[in-house]
């Protein structure tokens, strides 16, 4: 193992020690020799399988055959969640063939942030990660079902559906994915065409003709986001099968693969013979895992949460310290936008995941001593799925890549660090996505610009006043005070300042999307301005410093001009209500600071 992924393993590990042994200990409590639904008096078990036909009802009864519960996001507004339209028929078919069961457990909600951008409603994204993982719960906890199959793929789905398969993480369950949209219009052309929508050289008409060119079809949107960062993490923690992250939903292998993934759900039962809990998969190993293959590729900061958050359901404790420290020794071997130009169907077609894993294990990066859905040790995912006559077939994947531009290998990376690094100063403590940023934009000190929402910068562009270098501070946007939205309008405008020649840089409490791109951008600042922090007190016209190099974030203003400021007031009433956001009150001002996951879950501190 390489020395610094070791060395911070061993450091989560010790500092988990107490919280994971009590998760543990709860897993074994929680586990039931045989069928679980055998507990059930014969009134909740009539309840149980009332609506099932004939076969599947004298199944259930007999207690002999493994039933699956299946947990789906599908809606049809979310492209890449249409494919799962027609997914619970052909689960539960493959989980008949082996001589099992399977019933819908739960639909739980699945918003798109990229709907939601600059609307009211993006307010309500993170929050659904918490109603995610509670729906997630409410439907296994009918103790039908042994073992249970998850239907997710976008930003707080998939992180929703983790944390609440880890509160019946006694039972083994499997992610089935639905695969990318086949690639649209360049990204860099669609970025080109925003930005000239934003300095109104072309007109709505245009721009939506290039994003409807990109966005075109079911599927998970192509570029390197949320969405696909959390395909990719799923697989290096053994949660789907291998090689089944990116392949297009109208591929035939994707129906085998689908197939594939509930018969081994079924095996991996206790009345199976590989009982592997989802509990015992997600450990210290298989999270650092998940990072590591994050920051060589330059995956969505949103994980910098969503992978604490998760951790922390299984008693593990990880931190932006750990973040930052693989990051400084695991190499950037993927450039795929905004930190490149190709997509993610490039990235799959240059050797995807396979080469990826072969990369990061042979170079000592990856644990490969961890229990996945395929059974013991990832080098089983340096394998990639062939469908030969109608059959899965695994073969070796790539073992170099296809497209040295898209993936490349541990000796000769794009960056000799990853696509993450920790700021920290007076302000406080944030993270920024280097990746996509060229070496000479990642240092910035200029005057601060001051706004409280993201749609007041447009008119300051309009007016000229943006034509200089600036720091643009966006506060007031942290999980309690308006449940931390993505800040994706902003990006356009940055771009076409850092264009111009000048120097530019974001510092927010709040987020960026999970395309984050060229414009340095300080998110998930912590404090928050609703927490005391030091953004609150922040004026236009104050120097700070930006430097993605040394870590460095500091407000260059005195402690004795400081002290004489008062912090500027978090404005709640206009964002507390609309749009469904007074139903989240409760919830929105319990939420913890993003280093610790933005997580409303302290029943999970108190237990573990």
């Amino acid at each position: 193992m390489h020395a610094v992924v070791q060395a911070v393993t061993d450091r989560i590990i010790e500092r988990s020690k107490v919280s994971r042994a009590k998760y543990l200990a709860a897993l074994d409590e929680a586990k039931q020799n045989g069928v679980h639904r055998s507990s059930l008096s014969c009134g909740n078990l009539a309840h149980g399988f009332a609506a099932c036909n004939p076969d599947d009802k004298q199944s259930i009864k007999g207690l002999t055959k493994a039933n699956i519960g299946i947990v789906t996001s599908f809606n049809d507004m979310l492209s890449a969640h249409q494919p799962y339209e027609t997914y619970p028929d052909l689960l539960k078919q493959a989980c008949a063939e082996v001589g099992s069961v399977a019933q819908v457990a739960a639909g739980v909600p699945a918003m798109c942030d990229g709907v939601t951008q600059g609307q009211p409603g993006m307010e309500l994204s993170l929050l659904s990660r918490e109603v995610i993982a509670m729906s997630t719960a409410i439907g296994l906890s009918h103790n039908m079902f042994d073992g249970a199959l998850l239907l997710g793929i976008c930003d707080k789905i998939v992180p929703g559906l983790l944390i609440g398969a880890l509160s019946f993480g006694h039972l083994p369950m499997l992610f089935v994915p639905a695969g990318p949209m086949k690639s649209g219009i360049p990204n860099k052309e669609k970025a080109r065409i925003r930005q000239k929508f934003a300095q109104g050289q072309v007109d709505r008409a245009e721009l939506l003709e290039a994003e409807s060119a990109s966005y075109h079809s079911a599927g998970t949107c192509t570029f390197y986001g949320t969405a696909n960062s959390n395909q990719l993490m799923l697989e290096v923690m053994g949660l789907q099968l291998p090689g089944s992250s990116f392949v297009n939903p109208d591929d035939p292998l994707r129906e085998v693969l689908s197939k594939t993934a509930a018969k081994q759900v079924c095996r991996l039962t206790e009345m199976g013979t590989q009982y592997t809990p989802i509990g015992e998969i997600v450990n210290e190993k298989s999270i650092v895992n998940g990072i590591v293959a994050l920051l060589a590729t330059g995956g969505s900061t949103n994980l910098t949460m969503h992978i604490v958050a998760a951790a922390r359901a299984a008693g593990v404790i990880v931190n932006w310290d750990d973040f930052s420290e693989l990051s400084d020794a695991v190499p950037l071997v993927a450039r795929v936008y905004p930190n490149g130009h190709a997509d993610i169907n490039h990235f799959h077609a240059a050797g995807g995941m396979a080469f990826l894993i072969k990369e990061l294990l042979d170079a000592g990066m990856l644990h490969e001593d961890v229990d996945t859905v395929a059974g013991h040790g990832l080098r089983r995912y340096t394998q990639e799925p062939r469908l030969i006559d109608g059959e899965i077939k695994w073969v070796e994947g790539q073992v170099t890549s296809l497209d040295t531009e898209v993936l490349t290998s541990v000796d000769q990376p794009f960056q000799a660090n990853g696509g993450l690094k920790l700021l920290k100063g007076n302000l406080g403590r944030a993270v920024i996505k280097v990746s996509a940023v060229s070496e000479q934009h990642r240092v910035v000190e200029a005057p601060a610009v001051v706004i409280d929402d993201q749609n007041k910068l447009e008119a300051i562009f309009k007016a000229g006043d943006l034509d200089k270098d600036c720091v643009v501070v966006v506060k007031g946007q942290g999980p309690k005070a308006v449940g931390m939205p993505e800040l994706h309008k902003l990006t356009p405008i940055l771009g076409t300042l850092q264009d111009r020649g000048f120097k530019v840089a974001l510092l927010t409490d709040g987020r960026m999307s999970g395309a984050s791109g060229k414009v340095p951008a300080a998110i998930h600042l912590t404090p928050e301005a609703l927490d005391g922090g030091l953004i609150a007190k922040v004026k236009s016209g104050d120097m700070i410093r930006v430097d993605a190099l040394t870590g460095e974030l500091t407000l260059l203003v005195s402690d004795a001009e400081l002290a004489t400021r008062e912090a500027e007031k978090v404005e709640l009433r206009k964002t507390s209500y609309g749009m469904g956001r007074e139903l989240f009150g409760a919830l929105r001002s319990n939420l913890s600071s993003p280093e610790t996951g933005a997580r409303c879950t302290s029943a999970i501190d108190e237990i573990y």
